[in-house]
């Protein structure tokens, strides 16, 4: 059974490669990228809250 809240193959993939990255950089541009992912993860919420918002079902 697939459950909405695991990550797909590809997405673990990707996250791997990401920490990967991650593990790489200094403390300044880990804060930097914090800070971006944040902001990011905060606009993509106001895109899905929008949709909702204005979907006709």
């Amino acid at each position: 059974m697939n459950y909405p809240n695991n990550l797909s193959l590809e997405q673990q993939f990707k996250l791997k490669i990401k920490e990967n990255q991650i593990t790489e950089l200094r403390k300044n541009e880990s804060k930097e990228y914090l800070y971006l992912l944040l902001r990011y993860m905060f606009i993509k919420d106001n895109i899905i809250k929008f949709m909702i918002k204005n979907s006709k079902f």
